[in-house]
């Protein structure tokens, strides 16, 4: 957010703090699912306005209290200061960050409804891939959407975009970075009761998603993440259409963009050689050290389109040569 323009950091950062917060009470493990449950729906509600600061007092005096960081605590605690800044902004950013909030909190209420509670030691999964499609858009396809509306409200130069055509390609975007931290995830998340890989894909390869729970059966489960991942790299062809649409004159909105597609793909390229992706002891994520060279990098690459493809076309290579190593194949 701190790279954004100016006038995109208000909406797009209330946004994120708004979500931040119902995240934080969608994920108050102290606190019985039922209870968060009713609480994100009453936070939801005030999305919708009017406010009602004692709604929001109790909430945060409700679920502060089982945060084990400070500044969630904090966060709760400063509800009503967060929505006094939601009705403060103009229109039409007021309507899109309440939207936005909205359908982010649906995706919560999906989670909370669909697995058990955590640390209970039952196990769900999703059914099938329309479900794991329309969770990832609740939760960041949405996002996309978003973004290239409150863009094009604050940016002159975007006049020439097609909005349906350039929030469709922001949805994609969207959905690709939540695929991936669906793939990235999931030994953490089936240790939480939950495993977003579809049932069927298990099925297909004679795995329910408790055999995942076995470190050991990566290379057998290897081509559930081998159709993950492809899944993800289609919808990251959308991100660098979108990324590649932003004027290289709009330097700051572009690297906004770009660095999220660029962590993202890094993060596929060490998932598919990872041949121990069910291990929570190997995870497969960039180090910060990368992010720092790719920031620095992105400041001189980044108004080139043909330095961004190249870029791309890197990593794209890379994932697909994980998923081509002979023990992706022997899996297969």
């Amino acid at each position: 957010m701190r790279v954004l323009p100016e006038d995109l950091r208000r909406p797009v950062g209330l946004a994120y703090l708004l979500a931040r917060a119902a995240d934080t009470i969608a994920d108050s493990r102290l606190v019985d699912p039922e209870l968060r449950l009713t609480y994100l729906l009453k936070f939801r509600n005030q999305t919708a306005g009017p406010v009602n600061s004692d709604d929001l007092r109790e909430i945060g005096e409700a679920v502060a209290g089982y945060q084990e960081l400070s500044f969630e605590r904090e966060l709760l605690m400063a509800l009503p200061q967060a929505f006094d800044l939601l009705e403060g902004t103009r229109e039409p950013d007021r309507g899109m960050v309440r939207g936005v909030v909205a359908t982010l909190t649906e995706g919560m209420e999906f989670d909370l409804r669909t697995f058990p509670a955590e640390g209970s030691g039952n196990l769900a999964a999703l059914p099938g891939y329309g479900a794991l499609d329309q969770y990832t858009y609740m939760v960041a396809g949405c996002v996309g959407d978003f973004w290239t509306r409150i863009s094009m409200t604050h940016t002159p130069a975007l006049g020439h975009w097609n909005a349906g055509r350039m929030s469709d390609l922001g949805v994609r975007f969207g959905k690709a970075l939540q695929f991936t931290n669906v793939l990235r995830d999931v030994p953490k998340d089936l240790r939480l009761g939950r495993c977003y890989l579809p049932e069927v894909w298990l099925t297909a390869v004679g795995l329910t998603p408790r055999d995942l729970l076995n470190p050991s059966t990566a290379l057998r489960a290897k081509p559930v993440l081998v159709k993950g991942v492809e899944r993800a790299m289609e919808h990251f062809g959308a991100a660098e259409e979108y990324v590649l649409a932003i004027p290289r004159r709009c330097l700051r909105l572009r690297l906004a963009a770009l660095w999220p597609a660029l962590i993202g793909l890094a993060t596929l390229a060490r998932l598919a050689r990872n041949d121990s992706w069910l291990d929570p002891g190997t995870p497969s994520r960039v180090t910060r050290a990368w992010v720092y060279r790719m920031m620095a990098k992105s400041w001189v690459c980044g108004r080139s389109d043909t330095l961004i493809r190249a870029w791309i076309g890197g990593l794209r290579r890379q994932v697909q040569a994980g998923l081509d190593s002979p023990a992706s194949r022997t899996a297969g």
